[in-house]
């Protein structure tokens, strides 16, 4: 009965995904969020300051700057600086919000240390999903007094256990 609902494995819906649209890897996404971040300010940013930020050897960074340059989404030279192109700075801005949008979905619903729920979940969720998880936040600002019912809620005995693994 199951079966007729397309139920798959983590691996097939990537692969499904995969076909659907030519999508970047979720290391390509972290390299571009985080190219985005380090450039806000001076427009630019270089491989020390991203591998740094990345925590990887800077070979590693150079090689997937090759790849985001062949991808069109950045200008790299090799020991120079680093530029998103016009598609990489809208895609980096995307994720930028992304990302934002889930740390505020996670502290909404009580999650205390917020950054690798979201690094975790932003590879993973649909644009759909993303979608009604802004709408939901949205509600919940344009609505204080559901907001505040909301969060004596979470700090009510029994309010967030319920996702809780089994032992």
């Amino acid at each position: 009965m199951d079966g007729d609902r397309g139920f798959h494995t983590f691996r097939g819906y990537s692969l499904q995904d995969a076909r659907r649209k030519n999508s970047l890897s979720a290391s390509m996404e972290d390299y571009l969020e985080m190219i985005y971040r380090l450039s806000e300010e001076d427009s630019y940013t270089r491989v020390l300051e991203l591998a740094d930020a990345l925590h990887v050897q800077p070979p590693s960074a150079s090689r997937m700057l090759q790849r985001l340059a062949e991808e069109g989404l950045v200008e790299y030279e090799k020991y120079s600086i680093i530029r998103l192109t016009q598609q990489g700075q809208k895609i980096g801005s995307y994720l930028i919000n992304r990302h934002n949008v889930l740390e505020e979905f996670l502290r909404l619903i009580g999650v205390p240390d917020v950054l690798e729920d979201a690094e975790r979940i932003e590879h993973n969720i649909s644009a759909t999903a993303m979608s009604g998880i802004a709408r939901l936040l949205q509600f919940f600002k344009g609505n204080p007094e559901r907001w505040a019912s909301w969060q004596a809620h979470l700090s009510s005995p029994g309010g967030t256990d319920a996702g809780q693994r089994p032992g």
